[in-house]
């Protein structure tokens, strides 16, 4: 077993777990970033999304050895506090209703503005592929299209 050395959130932290390890455990138990969350563990729902290197990574199938040495940003990292463009516009236009998936739906929209700066309704569709069990869809297009203006 040996130690990786994982970038998150800007530090640096070595951890002693199996290759094997799903960096979505990693991050909640061994590192205790619990904004990431467990849904359906086959890489599906999103709601594990965090971003590594600025792509948007479902960690329940990641194995923690594929991102050694990688810049992973949770939701916790992604400002400390709430004053990212996504995030303030998630606020605006309400877009949580039981707020399971949103740290997933955030990343995801800051993967893609960081892409494409102002996306298309069909864009943003092909983009967000995280399942929201509220049904807020409406309201997460709309937001990225408002942070679009500010990112």
């Amino acid at each position: 077993m040996p130690p990786y050395t994982l970038s998150v959130n800007g530090r640096s932290h070595t951890v002693n777990v199996p290759a094997a390890m799903p960096l979505l455990w990693v991050l909640r138990d061994t590192l205790g970033l619990t904004g990431t969350k467990f849904g359906c563990g086959i890489a599906q729902c999103g709601a594990c999304t965090v971003l590594v290197d600025g792509e948007a990574t479902r960690t329940c199938m990641t194995p923690v050895s594929a991102v050694s040495r990688r810049s992973i940003t949770t939701i916790e990292g992604l400002s400390r506090d709430g004053s990212h463009p996504v995030q303030r516009a998630w606020i605006t236009e309400d877009v949580p209703q039981c707020g399971f998936c949103q740290s997933g739906q955030v990343l995801a929209a800051a993967a893609l503005l960081a892409k494409k700066p102002r996306p298309t309704d069909a864009e943003i569709d092909q983009a967000m592929t995280n399942i929201c069990r509220c049904g807020t869809y409406q309201r997460v297009r709309r937001a990225i299209h408002r942070a679009a203006g500010e990112v």
